[in-house]
């Protein structure tokens, strides 16, 4: 089981770790693309701080992200999964895990990054800020930088095996699965029972404890019927309107639906 999530717009203090080692990431096939996105934050942020501030949306209380992106290159690094915080991440909780969970995790959660196109949870990254829909001088929209990269590399990435995309639509554009990855991908749309209606802040703290309760439980479903039943097992309720996607190579996508907006 593969599965991708979001970043988080906020993340942890970098900390006082060694400094990115970019070699040291998974997916190595993205590196070239990784130094590209890098070299461009890096020489906008240590310019001008104003436009640098104008090209990434942030801000006036935000300017100390410019100055935290200038200094990437020698910042402290930590685990990717000690960066990303916000509601999904908190839900996850994934230092709490227990040891079995936390092995699931490091094999199989692949987060996206404007920056660094997709990173394991235990690869060592500095924080920053660049969300996925910034377009960089030099590179234009990040979206479009990723897409070639990202398909020679995510459909090794994806195996065999279920590919559970929970990533948000901006991050969705960087690879779509194609063929029959997509035929085994599955997405989940969270719904408030009683409305039918998607609750932002809902979607993504269910969304991370969906993720929690699989790794806990130690499911590995290898494709969406799995998936399903997997959720089911796990007092999730699922609707899923068809057995097989709509058409030929469409992921499938489910619904799942709970009672109390948290």
């Amino acid at each position: 089981m593969l599965v991708l999530l979001p970043p988080s717009e906020g993340k942890a203090a970098s900390g006082r770790g060694a400094p990115l080692k970019p070699e040291s990431l998974s997916l190595p096939g993205l590196a070239a693309a990784r130094e590209a996105a890098l070299a461009e934050l890096v020489d906008l942020c240590t310019g001008d701080e104003d436009k640098a501030r104008e090209v990434l949306g942030l801000s006036e209380g935000l300017r100390g992200e410019v100055a935290k992106n200038a200094e990437l290159r020698t910042a402290g690094a930590r685990p990717a999964g000690e960066i990303y915080t916000g509601v999904l991440y908190d839900a996850l909780d994934l230092a709490s895990l227990d040891a079995a969970a936390k092995r699931r995790a490091a094999a199989s959660l692949l987060v996206f990054s404007g920056l660094w196109g997709a990173v394991r949870v235990t690869d060592r990254i500095p924080s920053y800020r660049l969300s996925m829909g910034v377009r960089l001088p030099g590179l234009g929209a990040l979206g479009g930088h990723w897409r070639a990269p990202m398909a020679q590399v995510l459909p090794e990435a994806a195996g065999n095996g279920l590919v559970l995309d929970l990533r948000s639509a901006a991050y969705a554009a960087a690879w779509k699965p194609k063929g029959e990855v997509a035929a085994r991908t599955a997405t989940v749309r969270v719904l408030h029972a009683p409305t039918r209606k998607v609750v932002s802040h809902f979607n993504k703290a269910t969304k991370g404890r969906i993720v929690r309760s699989l790794l806990t439980a130690g499911a590995a479903p290898e494709d969406p019927a799995g998936l399903v039943e997997a959720l089911r097992d796990l007092r999730y309720e699922v609707e899923a309107t068809a057995t097989a996607p709509a058409r030929a190579g469409a992921a499938w996508a489910l619904d799942v639906l709970v009672d109390e907006v948290h």
